[in-house]
């Protein structure tokens, strides 16, 4: 299965953070969201990150079945820890604030080996990808690279409107990426 898997990078953290998928996939089943992090995780661990730690994000932390991302991101924690979803860490739903930031976590009583300490922010659909992708560099000042993974080689896709950086920084990881695939 084919996914938009977009790199940010901004100066509030003190890493990179990968959001997928706001770029190709509407509304994700349960089954193509693994696909989704497969995809994300083979990135980042082509980039340096051995063991990536995926938060599926949601408006709340708490399941609740009349939210299904609450659900499939449930579904997905559990799925990880029997080892169905391997080479990450997943657990969720996490609102974006708790995978990003240990002080909210914290405040919230939330523990979790992810909470704070996310590398893949997992969406539920391609609405809240697209806005939380854009909103890095339009709000956040940062930077965005992205390719579209699941095909043999990476895909390099840019928006019209991206500026020469993050033109440079999508090319850059599919490179990184294609390198460190083949020694595998």
């Amino acid at each position: 299965m084919l996914s938009h898997v977009a790199v940010a990078s901004t100066k509030t953290l003190n890493k990179i953070v990968a959001i997928t998928d706001g770029g190709m996939n509407l509304k994700p089943s349960l089954e193509e969201k693994i696909s989704i992090i497969d995809n994300a995780v083979s990135l980042m661990r082509s980039l340096g990150v051995e063991k990536p730690k995926v938060a599926p994000i949601a408006a709340v932390e708490l399941v609740n079945p009349k939210m299904p991302e609450t659900l499939d991101a449930a579904l997905l924690s559990k799925m990880n820890q029997r080892n169905q979803i391997k080479n990450c860490i997943v657990e969720g739903p996490l609102g974006l604030d708790n995978a990003l930031s240990k002080f909210a976590a914290q405040i919230k009583g939330i523990r979790s080996e992810v909470a704070g300490n996310a590398d893949i922010l997992l969406v539920p659909d391609i609405h809240s990808g697209n806005f939380l992708g854009k909103s890095v560099e339009y709000i956040g000042g940062g930077t965005i690279g992205g390719l579209i993974m699941g095909a043999k080689v990476p895909i390099v896709i840019v928006s019209r409107a991206d500026k020469a950086q993050a033109k440079l920084t999508s090319i850059a990881l599919g490179v990184m990426n294609s390198l460190n695939s083949y020694k595998e």
